[in-house]
């Protein structure tokens, strides 16, 4: 009987050495930011950005950068106009980018994640007009450890490449070529 109660004690003590052991490993955000690209043909997208330590080394961690995007689309005219007829289209909606990443050495993963802005769906321009992106905001932006269920909220950002109610032929080149 002595036998099977030392059995037990040292059972229940590695039952509960267990969750300490487990819990070693404290993920946490170092740092996150999120920026908007504004120039070539990925104008628009957002960019999180991360540092993740706590992990432990070569662990595979998923990843999820997300946000509330709207994104206005416009079409220009060859004299440089946005007319004032209704093709301008404003389009909201989740949108989200996922990546695995494995830490290094010491525990660590920095990474970044690009979000496509909100998709103009079936939205073109007539003949003879430039399809534009005008602005974009994202709100609610957070990037998420899945793995270790941790998850960072970032502060909103917006970007207004030209303001299709304003249009000069000076502004109109600021507009951003549409997806």
């Amino acid at each position: 009987m002595p036998s099977r109660k030392l059995l037990f004690i040292a059972l229940a003590a590695i039952v509960l050495m267990s969750p300490a052991v487990a819990s070693a490993q404290n993920a946490h955000f170092v740092s996150a930011t999120a920026t908007i690209t504004t120039t070539g043909n990925d104008a628009g997208d957002l960019v999180v950005s991360w540092k993740e330590a706590g992990l432990g080394d070569n662990v595979l961690v998923n990843y999820t950068a997300g946000a509330d995007g709207t994104a206005t689309y416009a079409c220009i005219n060859n004299g440089g106009n946005h007319p004032q007829a209704s093709n301008k289209e404003t389009v909201s909606g989740p949108v989200s980018a996922s990546g695995s990443f494995a830490s290094d050495k010491n525990g660590q993963i920095t990474a970044s994640l690009t979000v496509e802005e909100v998709s103009p769906g079936s939205f073109t321009c007539p003949g003879g007009q430039s399809f534009v992106l005008a602005s974009v905001s994202y709100s609610g932006i957070a990037i998420s450890d899945n793995t270790n269920i941790k998850s960072e909220t970032l502060p909103d950002a917006s970007h207004t490449f030209c303001d299709i109610n304003n249009l000069t032929k000076a502004t109109v080149k600021n507009c951003a070529p549409a997806p």
